[in-house]
């Protein structure tokens, strides 16, 4: 049985799994969706990609997750793109 197989940047998926703790180290930042995806976005084009092809390279990409200096480079980028978001956001106050 051939396996499907699939594309896919796991930087993605850890940035929008961080993503609500950084915002609640924030009360005043903006929750809209607009304004979680530019964060994500903005976070995104500063982490490097991690891209997997199979399973095996998902369960791999995991283990990187839990590495201390990978989750912090996902906050600094986090936290930066917010700051970034609450200075200029792209809809009324």
């Amino acid at each position: 049985m051939a396996r499907e197989l699939f594309l896919k940047n796991y930087m993605e998926d850890c940035v929008w799994e961080l993503l609500d703790q950084v915002l609640a180290q924030d009360p005043e930042a903006c929750r809209c969706d607009s304004c979680r995806h530019d964060i994500v976005a903005l976070a995104l084009n500063q982490l490097p990609p991690r891209y997997v092809v199979r399973e095996k390279g998902v369960i791999y990409s995991k283990l990187a997750m839990l590495e201390a200096q990978h989750r912090a480079d996902i906050y600094r980028a986090l936290t930066q793109a917010l700051m970034q978001v609450k200075k200029a956001p792209r809809h009324e106050r």
